[in-house]
């Protein structure tokens, strides 16, 4: 099981990384979002990422996990800053933090139990 939940895990990271590359005119659903909705679907795309993450058993701390998903979310950001369809946001940036933070907070609540 854990295998699945890791081969998912990175499979999601690929396609996350290549849907932020292709102009977003192409991406119907997200180019119609308000800004507040792109923002929750950045903070929602990085709790998935996060908590999936966390499941995966790892052999790092979760919070080393946190911050590497996290400098995944930078590396993103600063591709945009150079690509000529996309553009850098600190606002994204922010979105992507609070997702995951929320995600390592569940996933500890969920250890507790």
């Amino acid at each position: 099981m854990i295998l699945v939940i890791r081969g998912t895990f990175f499979l999601s990271i690929i396609l996350i990384f290549y849907l932020s590359l292709i102009p977003a005119s192409e991406l119907k659903f997200f180019s119609a979002l308000s800004f507040i909705g792109d923002k929750i679907s950045h903070g929602v795309i990085f709790f998935y990422l996060a908590i999936l993450g966390m499941f995966c058993n790892f052999k790092i701390n979760n919070q080393i996990l946190m911050v590497i998903i996290f400098s995944f979310g930078l590396t993103i950001e600063i591709v945009h800053y150079f690509h000529p369809y996309r553009y850098f946001e600190w606002a994204d940036l922010l979105a992507n933090f609070l997702g995951i933070i929320l995600a390592g907070a569940i996933h500890k609540t969920l250890q507790k139990t």
